[in-house]
């Protein structure tokens, strides 16, 4: 007979029972927690955050800097690649997150279907992801800002610090209308520099002169990297772009990370989940394929980092046709992207060390509430970092912080890695317990477990060389290869301590407790009732339902 706890979902002896630390009192106990924040985030917030709440300076800026490096087609190749391994993590996730819909995202997941020990490594690895990243897109946004004015950039850190640790403290649904702005702008920002390089690719620029593919042409569709001659060089140059699209999708995979502040996330979720692949191809292979059109690969501005909005190649082609008026817009929507994703930083990051108090794997003192529902105290800590900012106003301390956020960003790559194995887990689980999951799930991905099986092998195989330039003779660098590979170990070190000291063990395919989550996701399903069908101009909207 089924037993029922507190939260008023019943749970089997079937239902994967016992779950390590805790037994199914940790899934109690982690549900609990839906009804200790305010569903704040509405299924509008969520799509338009899933679209485009993650593009930023490594769409607007760094694009340029793979068209530099591997040329138009080598760009346009290695961006595409990146974004169909990733699409396959995004669809997982939004699997998972759609039956587990709790604050935190994979680290929950993780708790649940693989091991206690790899939620507690990941979960602390993300934590000190966003701990740099933030200071990183406060530091980006000051700088931006230098496009118009020069002062001392202590100034703008202070006031971008203060604009984002104030969004992140008051109710959650300010911060969801605030991103929504944002995203709102920077698709139309997409928009408009695509249309613009196609104006200016069929000659109806200033100037009047037809591009066409006469920059695949000359220079070519490829650089030779390093100064490499042949195909090996065009190679590197390709493998190359693959870091820089890694930057660009980072963060991409974070939608479900406040699940439990989501209004019907088990019909949100999935929503913006499948609409990846139109955000993808729309944003990033569009974008990348556009600007390789009418930017030549060996324009010298494409690899002179100045920090603003000159650099990106959409205003470096504006100029070159004569277009006078772009890059002042291009600039501030660039830095409405940097304070946006400051604002997404702070929100995942707070969200993850909440999730991880409530589960032991953090203090508890992070699991405290403030009047608006937001843990207030997670939030401090990550707005206590924020000073990390302060160190780029120094020469040398610049140098040290643009090493940290190097290191930053290859734990993005870790992160997918995980991911991936935690679903094939979940995958696997499903089959063990004969669960159909079409018919059983809020909703299943399309593709596996195939799909996930390439991006996993793609993920470490990009993890392992992604530090492959100091291999070469001559080219030997202790920072790259540090900031390449160091979160390898940090992360291994925090598993196998985590393991021996809890003495955690891999969660068996027969006690995965899907079943218990099924039990309580059809007892919540009459309390997220499906969105009514659009009527009228309504169903033109393609971004949101």
């Amino acid at each position: 007979m089924p037993t029922q706890t507190e939260s008023g979902f019943p749970l089997t002896e079937e239902a994967g029972s016992p779950v390590p630390d805790g037994g199914m009192e940790s899934i109690e106990r982690g549900f609990r927690e839906v009804y200790a924040v305010r569903q704040g985030l509405h299924q509008r917030h969520i799509q338009m955050i899933a679209l485009a709440g993650t593009i930023g300076t490594g769409l607007f800026l760094g694009s340029g800097q793979a068209i530099a490096t591997a040329g138009p087609l080598g760009a346009f190749l290695g961006y595409t690649i990146v974004g169909l391994a990733v699409s396959g993590v995004v669809l997982v996730v939004g699997e998972m997150g759609a039956l587990v819909p709790l604050s935190g995202g994979l680290i929950r997941y993780t708790e649940y279907f693989f091991d206690p020990a790899m939620s507690f490594a990941n979960g602390w690895n993300q934590v000190y992801l966003y701990l740099v990243a933030i200071p990183a897109e406060i530091v980006a946004a000051s700088v931006l800002v230098e496009f118009w004015i020069t002062v001392n950039n202590a100034i703008w850190i202070t006031v971008f610090s203060i604009l984002v640790l104030v969004t992140a403290l008051v109710f959650v649904r300010f911060y969801g209308e605030l991103e929504f702005a944002f995203a709102t702008l920077k698709i139309l920002l997409i928009i408009g520099v695509n249309l613009m390089a196609l104006v200016i690719t069929c000659g109806g620029g200033p100037s009047g002169e037809s591009i066409g593919f006469r920059y695949w042409r000359k220079p070519g569709p490829f650089v030779q990297y390093l100064g490499i001659k042949g195909s090996l060089g065009r190679f590197l140059g390709f493998w190359s772009s693959l870091n820089n699209g890694v930057y660009a999708y980072a963060g991409i995979q974070n939608i479900t990370i406040p699940g439990a502040e989501t209004r019907s996330p088990r019909h949100a979720i999935p929503k913006a989940t499948k609409r990846i692949l139109f955000r993808i191809l729309l944003f990033y292979v569009l974008s990348i394929f556009m600007v390789g059109l009418v930017v030549p690969s060996d324009d010298p501005k494409l690899l002179y980092l100045s920090g603003t909005g000159s650099q990106s190649p959409f205003v470096i082609a504006a100029r070159r046709a004569g277009i006078r008026s772009a890059p002042s817009v291009i600039n501030a929507v660039i830095l409405t992207s940097a304070w946006s994703a400051g604002n997404s930083n702070i929100l995942f990051g707070s969200r993850i060390l909440f999730g991880m108090a409530v589960h032991g794997h953090a203090p508890a003192v992070f699991k405290r509430l403030n009047r608006f529902s937001v843990p207030y105290v997670a939030i401090s800590l990550l707005g206590i970092f924020m000073c990390l900012g302060y160190m780029s106003l120094s020469n040398s301390a610049s140098m040290v912080f643009e090493w940290l956020r190097d290191i930053v960003a290859i734990s993005t790559l870790v992160d997918w890695g995980i991911t991936c194995t935690v679903y094939l887990r979940f995958y696997y689980g499903c089959k063990k317990q004969g669960i159909d999951r079409y018919r059983e799930l809020p909703w299943a991905a399309p593709f596996q477990p195939y799909f996930t099986w390439a991006s996993l092998t793609f993920f470490v195989l990009l993890l392992f060389t992604s530090g492959f330039t100091t291999f070469i003779h001559g080219h030997w660098d202790t920072q790259t290869f540090i900031s390449a590979y160091i979160n390898i170990p940090i992360v291994l070190a925090l598993y196998l301590g985590y393991k021996l000291w809890k003495r955690t063990r891999i969660i068996a395919l027969d006690n995965i407790p899907i079943v218990g989550l099924i039990q309580f996701y059809l007892c919540q399903e009459d309390l997220e009732p499906e969105t009514p069908p659009r009527k009228g101009l309504a169903k033109l909207n393609i971004l949101w339902s």
